[in-house]
């Protein structure tokens, strides 16, 4: 919060607005109030988005428009961006998206927020300014709070639903606010309303947590889940996926999401395709949750490494966690082996190739593919050890 780049973006609003036109607010407020560590800059300012792009560029800061009808300006100084939003109140909100109106009311600007964690402001000497009266409270103390009545929050924008879920996982404490739940729970049909993406988004968010496993079953509880996520889910392999990966130090959204979801390359795809997420992604979930071949923890360092050679090293580890977590999660030397052989190991590439079997005297056409698949499938049986000269001899003695 002090970083020359915030420093820089700062001195150009108060240059254009005098002090305290401009507060830091959001989530780089709430986490310096609980001491943890803060990832974006968030401003609001009293000036309009015509003016904080003009004192920006006065300055010889990059302004970029990347919300301009909701008041958002980012600011690029030597490559950081801060987002500048104009303080704002609802005119009109359909649950999807919202018509703002800009105000120069701190407190009106507050008043439109989620919870009351997200509604704290501070200026650059400091000074918190708490507009619900227990936004710093609650933040100290987990309380996942709307700002006023919750259903009034939901119907303004459904997916408050899931950034409820995401909150509660990544600062929660103690037991959630009763009617937050409440008002969820009757508003759970509307979350199916949002665009895939936004609704991706925050799943992700959340699954990415040091441990989601209460919100996500809180989550299946109000029905929020099932709306996200139709279909069977496996709760009890994501429980034991999480406490595999806090043993690991390791934290993967996709593997969770891959530890809820049937072992279904197919069904992998179709909820992919549902949720909007990347082909890398995509095809990410599907060879994790392809059932063979199987992976245990008496698989023996050779099998593993020529597994790792065929599926690729993202998938073994994929699978091998799945797998894992679907025997219980419990300690377990043989399957941290086989983890250990996936991160050590970089599968070799076959000594020879086509240029090799044609010099080797056979024709041209299908026989080629032929000749080296037999003798890649030999040079894996051995456990990847034959170097060219021994698979030039081998593709010779093949090809007689």
């Amino acid at each position: 919060m002090t970083a020359p780049a915030t420093t820089a973006v700062l001195d150009a609003l108060e240059a254009a607005g005098g002090a305290d036109c401009a507060r830091f607010v959001g989530g780089c407020v709430r986490n310096a109030v609980i001491g943890k560590p803060i990832a974006d800059i968030d401003l609001a300012t009293t000036l309009t988005p015509e003016a904080v792009t003009k004192a920006l560029r006065s300055a010889g800061v990059r302004a970029v428009p990347t919300g301009i009808e909701h008041g958002t300006v980012t600011a690029v100084y030597r490559g950081q961006p801060i987002e500048v939003t104009t303080l704002r109140r609802d005119v009109e909100t359909d649950g999807r998206r919202a018509v703002v109106a800009f105000t120069t009311d701190w407190r009106e600007d507050a008043r439109r927020r989620d919870f009351t964690l997200n509604s704290l402001y501070a200026s650059r000497d400091g000074t918190i300014f708490d507009p619900t009266g227990h936004g710093a409270a609650d933040a100290r103390a987990g309380r996942i709070v709307f700002v006023g009545d919750p259903e009034l929050r939901l119907r303004e924008d459904h997916l408050r639903s899931l950034r409820f879920f995401r909150f509660l996982a990544w600062y929660g404490r103690g037991e959630p606010d009763a009617a937050a739940i409440a008002a969820i729970t009757k508003l759970k049909d509307k979350v199916a309303s949002l665009a895939a993406e936004r609704i991706s988004a925050e799943l992700l968010k959340l699954l990415a947590a040091e441990d989601p496993r209460a919100a996500v079953r809180l989550m299946q509880a109000t029905g929020v889940l099932a709306v996200v996520l139709p279909g069977p889910l496996d709760l009890d392999r994501l429980d034991a996926l999480v406490a595999i990966e806090t043993r690991l130090g390791e934290t993967d959204a996709l593997a969770r999401l891959a530890a809820l979801s049937p072992d279904d390359p197919a069904e992998a795809v179709r909820m992919a395709g549902r949720l909007r997420l990347s082909n890398a992604e995509r095809d990410r979930l599907a060879a994790a949750l392809t059932p063979a071949p199987q992976i245990g923890p008496e698989l023996s360092p050779p099998a593993a490494r020529a597994m790792i050679y065929r599926l690729g090293g993202q998938a073994f580890r994929d699978r091998t966690k799945l797998n894992w977590a679907a025997a219980g999660g419990a300690p377990a030397d043989g399957w941290r082996r086989l983890l250990a052989i996936a991160e050590g190991w970089t599968p070799p590439v076959l000594p020879v190739d086509g240029a090799d079997v044609l010099a080797a005297g056979a024709p041209k056409g299908p026989g080629v593919g032929e000749a080296l698949r037999a003798i890649e499938a030999w040079w894996i049986e051995g456990d990847f050890t034959a170097d060219r000269q021994a698979a030039l001899v081998k593709l010779k003695e093949w090809l007689a």
